[in-house]
């Protein structure tokens, strides 16, 4: 079943829409951590109930800011499909990649060099490359099906073992889930439960796939280069706020 026979309509939210829900779920998500780790000794020093109730509220924020992840992924995906240069999109993702890890270490662990963890955008860059191996090998007619499909698996494994070794936000599974948001694409409601069910291991992301179903093909505001830096510059607004105007 195609997505333009579902009797009701599907075509509400421009790309533009899911990039500012995913921007607030992430905002919430990294504030939570920071805040977090800023007051935490101050936190041990409660009661019990105190503390349990500190806990929650951390781990709600951690759960908001879930449903960001899958929606870049889904965008990026689109921007795949859209972009006049892969090239180009693909470097943008590798320049952000390096300008956001000083301010990835801060969140990560409030230092400014990391080795051990590497932020989302080389993830996404990534990814990116194993679509676009994908899709060159899809294209060429001169190979049967069985072939493609191991290239297909031999590609993805590959990136899989990329971010697994560079240490990435999300790692493989971030790979694996655009991968499969890609290879699902020809029919929105196939991908959106596809989509969830790559991210089953964090039932709180799931539910971003309500508001990509209803994705209406559209950009939306023409704003991109915000976004792109919006990642970086939140977390080092976050970060001053926290650790210096709020002592």
């Amino acid at each position: 079943m195609s997505e333009r026979s579902l009797p009701f309509n599907t075509e509400y939210l421009s790309g533009s829409t899911l990039k500012i829900i995913a921007c607030i779920s992430m905002f919430i998500d990294h504030m939570t951590v920071i805040l977090w780790r800023r007051y935490l000794g101050y936190i041990v020093t409660l009661d019990y109930d105190s503390i349990q109730h500190y806990k929650n509220l951390y781990k709600l924020g951690r759960n908001l800011g879930r449903p960001a992840f899958p929606i870049f992924c889904f965008l990026l995906v689109e921007g795949f499909r859209h972009t006049h240069s892969k090239r180009d999109y693909l470097i943008r993702l590798l320049v952000m990649a390096l300008l956001s890890e000083h301010a990835f270490n801060l969140l990560a662990n409030g230092s400014s060099l990391d080795l051990t963890h590497q932020n989302v955008f080389l993830t996404l860059a990534i990814s990116l490359s194993v679509i676009i191996c994908i899709h060159k090998f899809a294209s060429q007619d001169k190979l049967s099906d069985p072939i493609r499909t191991a290239l297909t698996l031999l590609i993805t494994l590959v990136g899989c073992v990329a971010a697994y070794l560079l240490k990435t936000d999300y790692s493989y599974k971030g790979v694996l889930a655009v991968t499969a948001i890609y290879l699902l694409s020809y029919n929105r409601l196939v991908m959106c439960l596809g989509g969830a069910v790559c991210f089953s291991w964090e039932p709180w992301a799931m539910p971003a796939f309500i508001p990509i179903f209803f994705y209406n093909g559209k950009r939306g505001l023409k704003v991109k280069y915000f976004f792109y830096f919006f990642y970086p510059l939140h977390i080092y607004l976050i970060y001053y706020v926290v650790n210096y105007l709020m002592k």
